[in-house]
């Protein structure tokens, strides 16, 4: 019989979650039955949309939502060999049984020189984050300017990275302006590492609006946006005519006890004419394997560029989700078990 370490949601948030929200329990798993699979997580993933969905879909005392990279330790399941590593969306657990059906195999053409953690960031989720959110939402046109915001985060940085592609998936893109603010000095330094035409620190400068205005003096065609709050109220002014803006975080937001107010987007979009969406990436499921392969390969070919910080252990996973949500981490935040 193998037992489990989980971290259960002690509490719900209230504000910014601390450590004393979390609790960490064992569990006695049953032995498997048919069909069945026990996997031992290797690789966990920390990331903002835990912060509003533990709020919104669980209970104090389910176990922490998330998503894992596991290697499978014992197969009663002939579609499914000992040794393999999938992805699954099992949560913040050591060790856990499937019936198959939640869990994603690695490609078999991963390369051993390439991490499996990837798999929960520029090859994973995130990743297609970014794919999906400037080929389908952005719809970004040859030579056009793109403000990217969080920049150095796990989905910003793909953003970044992809748009300076030249290859046959994101051929339409090649020529963009990439235009990126993080709030530090070393994550602005890794923007411009990775391809970004212009980089700033959101903290450091005296005006937001002067510092969006310095770096593309005439405006921005496309919007990434991870923060809301004040940093979109004010970029939504920087907005070209018939501009877009895709919305796929808020984190900014996420940990206010007290709802922010205005300004508010209706007189600019107006007058500008803009596009603002918000989505989720599991909209494009039915072309994930498509959107993985093309990540894969450029990332294999160095054309998108991959940082990730790796905390050990996973009775530091609450430390983690806490450093993540305050931006400790440049590129995607991960725990290995």
């Amino acid at each position: 019989m193998v037992t489990a370490k989980v971290w259960v949601l002690k509490k719900h948030f209230e504000g910014f979650p601390k450590t004393s929200d979390f609790n960490l329990k064992k569990i006695e798993l049953p032995d498997l039955k048919d069909g069945e699979l026990l996997l031992e997580s290797v690789f966990l993933s920390v990331d903002p949309y835990m912060r509003p969905y533990s709020q919104r879909d669980m209970k104090e005392g389910d176990i922490m939502i998330g998503t894992q990279v596991a290697k499978i330790v014992e197969s009663n399941n002939p579609a499914f060999k000992m040794g393999a590593f999938v992805v699954a969306g099992s949560g913040w657990r050591t060790h856990f049984i499937s019936d198959g059906k939640d869990l994603q195999l690695l490609p078999s053409s991963w390369p051993e020189s390439i991490p499996k953690s990837l798999a929960l960031g520029t090859v994973g989720m995130p990743g297609l984050t970014a794919h999906f959110g400037l080929l389908e939402v952005c719809k970004v046109k040859p030579g056009e300017t793109v403000l990217v915001n969080a920049a150095a985060g796990a989905v910003s940085s793909v953003v970044g990275s992809s748009l300076k592609l030249g290859n046959v998936f994101l051929l339409s893109l090649q020529g963009c302006k990439v235009v990126g603010c993080a709030g530090s000095d070393d994550k602005v330094a890794y923007l411009k590492d990775i391809g970004f035409d212009e980089a700033f620190n959101y903290k450091t400068v005296r005006s937001l609006d002067e510092a969006l205005h310095k770096a593309s003096s005439d405006g921005y065609d496309c919007f990434f946006d991870n923060v809301g709050g004040e940093f979109s109220s004010i970029a939504i002014n920087q907005m070209k005519k018939y501009g877009r803006i895709a919305v796929c975080g808020a984190i900014s937001l996420y940990n206010d006890t007290v709802p922010q107010k205005g300004p508010y987007p209706q007189v600019p979009m107006i007058f500008k004419e803009l596009q603002m969406e918000g989505f989720i990436v599991s909209r494009w499921n039915n072309r994930w394997e498509e959107g993985l392969k093309a990540l894969l390969k450029w990332v294999v070919e160095g054309k998108v560029k991959c940082h990730e910080k790796v905390t050990e252990g996973f009775e530091n996973m609450p430390a983690a989700f806490i450093g993540m949500l305050k931006g400790d981490n440049i590129g995607k935040a991960v725990v290995k078990v």
